[in-house]
């Protein structure tokens, strides 16, 4: 049975704390690969930046585009609408019928688990695998399997704040993000 990670979020934008957590994951649980699944609209976070669904679909590319373990999931893009995991599982199962799930998660989302829709229903079809967050309790009463992971204390907030006050992004963004990120003007840098 094929083992595939999913990694879920808005990658607004993805950075090298997200590549390092699909990292571990796909070392620590003999993966054969980790897909990187942009959403369409978050159930949980509002989107008030510039940069589309395309922008963010087009930036994880060319984040994931050296490694050969990663690849880009589109099936959230597809579906359109509010990305609730419980229907991309749902979906993901009928089309890959013989493919074990593992969704990965942060902390700040295993401490907000017991929120996601149907998770009850959604415990049984997946396998959550959660990483370690600074400044999160990373509990949850269901059934996620943590593993050991660098603790970096990064995320797509603080990078958009340092684009917009021309802070810098060296080591913080996968090579080409930034350039992607310049050339399209967003997050403040038009």
């Amino acid at each position: 049975m094929k083992k595939v990670g999913i990694f879920g979020g808005t990658f607004n934008p993805p950075h090298i704390g997200h590549l390092i957590m699909a990292n571990e994951a796909y070392d620590a649980l003999q993966l054969d690969e980790v897909r990187f699944m942009p959403n369409a609209i978050a159930p949980h976070k509002k989107l008030d930046d510039d940069a589309s669904i395309e922008n963010r679909h087009q930036m994880v590319e060319i984040a994931i585009q050296p490694y050969q373990q990663f690849r880009l999931e589109t099936i959230e893009l597809e579906l359109g609408g509010i990305s609730y995991t419980h229907h991309t599982i749902l979906a993901l199962k009928e089309r890959e019928p013989d493919t074990k799930f593992y969704f990965i998660i942060g902390g700040d989302m295993i401490d907000s688990l017991h929120t996601w829709y149907k998770i009850d229903e959604l415990i049984q079809f997946v396998q959550f695998v959660g990483v370690k967050r600074p400044g999160t309790h990373s509990t949850s009463t269901y059934d996620v399997k943590m593993i050991e992971a660098p603790l970096i204390d990064l995320s797509s907030t603080l990078i958009r704040k340092r684009l917009k006050n021309g802070g810098t992004l060296k080591f913080l963004l996968p090579d080409g993000v930034e350039d992607y990120i310049r050339k399209e003007g967003l997050y403040g840098t038009r």
